[in-house]
């Protein structure tokens, strides 16, 4: 194998949001700093939806993982501001909010209980009625019984998010290895860098694993420093909303439908991005009938005009989950060899502050308060 004339301060194995923005912060604390990814930008950003949701998202349980997720929406207007200054590209940032709509009792009893819990966290959450909502907009179906208003989960376009990192991180004077990480080089207790597919040998002072629900799969590294990531399956349909007669819908709209969720985010290009599904499949991600079946069928509930729009795209695309559903930031127990995954459905929100969080890790050893509850040794004893 060939070796880099000069090696990084930080490689980024990883070149999806999570990976691009901690390349684009290290470098910006003066580390020189590598990405490895046969397509940067690419990865689950490229199926992703965007919405920034903490309040319409929250589950019973994850409370600790509610403050990560408010901290970063928080960073979002600066972070976008920064980033659009740096690429010299747009992200597709919106702010109208979200509408989660109920429409029998049961799904009302089910939002009312949300609104309470968002109550208790001291959220932004309005309970609407059906006219209000309704009102709010137009195109829902008439059996609408209600909703609320999360007038601050917004929403970003991921594929314009991943291309503004690139830029970002190239102007940064980031070096962007096209091409895969085969192994993890270690010697003595210690990473010291990577071994690539187009055989370079990449040295590098650390290594941080920011490849999504693959972290793991990464020849070489030990059983006691392999994150314990998973990969949940993804379905997405992407449509085209009409150019004439009003916005289609103006705002992300989300529901419970028989039991399963399912969300409608409109984009200002006009496109209107349906999904999501959620399986427990491994790495198959092919798109099923039986999932774009399942989207059309519960997004023509939600919105009836929605079956008449031309289907653009149909994508599957793998979430990385850990075991609490929360990410991995920091340290992992091999020295040289640090975290960044395990994102789940939080990676687009959680871009500005995982950036930041890996970022100051790098430069300081030190992880900023908000993210020390996320180090990878709380998994420690179940591995």
């Amino acid at each position: 194998m060939s070796s880099t004339r000069s090696a990084p301060d930080v490689a980024v194995v990883g070149g999806g949001l999570i990976g691009l923005v901690t390349a684009w912060r290290a470098a910006q604390h003066g580390l020189r700093t590598a990405v490895v990814d046969p397509s940067p930008g690419g990865g689950a950003a490229h199926v992703a939806a965007g919405m920034l949701a903490p309040v319409t998202e929250l589950h019973h349980g994850e409370e600790r993982l509610l403050a990560l997720n408010l901290a970063s929406l928080a960073r979002y207007p600066s972070f976008v501001e920064e980033l659009e200054e740096a690429s010299g590209q747009r992200v597709g940032h919106r702010t109208e909010g979200t509408l989660a709509v109920a429409f029998d009792a049961d799904d009302r009893a089910q939002l009312r209980e949300l609104h309470a819990l968002h109550l208790r966290c001291g959220l932004d959450s309005e309970w609407l009625g059906a006219r209000e909502t309704r009102r709010l907009e137009p195109m829902l179906a008439p059996s609408v019984r209600g909703a609320l208003r999360a007038g601050g989960d917004h929403q970003v376009d991921p594929r314009l998010l991943g291309a503004a990192l690139v830029s970002a991180c190239t102007r940064a004077g980031v070096a962007l290895h096209r091409t895969t990480a085969v192994g993890l080089r270690s010697s003595a207790g210690r990473a010291h860098g990577l071994d690539l597919a187009d055989g370079t040998r990449l040295d590098a002072g650390r290594t941080v694993l920011a490849a999504g629900c693959r972290s793991g799969e990464l020849a070489g590294l030990p059983p006691e420093a392999a994150p314990p990531v998973r990969p949940v399956k993804g379905q997405v349909l992407r449509l085209r909303m009409p150019e004439a007669g009003g916005p289609f819908l103006t705002r992300t709209v989300r529901a419970v439908v028989h039991g399963h969720t399912v969300y409608l985010v409109p984009r200002r290009s006009g496109e209107l991005v349906v999904g999501a599904t959620s399986e427990e499949t491994g790495w198959e991600t092919s798109v099923t009938a039986g999932g774009v079946y399942e989207l059309l069928r519960n997004a023509h509930v939600l919105v009836p005009g929605v079956t008449e729009l031309p289907l653009v795209e149909t994508l599957a695309g793998l979430r990385p989950a850990s075991p609490d559903n929360a990410p991995l930031l920091g340290d992992s127990p091999l020295p040289g060899l640090l975290h960044a995954t395990g994102h789940h459905r939080n990676g687009v929100l959680l871009t500005p502050v995982t950036g930041d969080a890996m970022g100051t890790l790098l430069a300081t050893g030190e992880l900023p308060p908000e993210a020390q509850g996320f180090a990878p040794d709380r998994f420690a004893g179940s591995r």
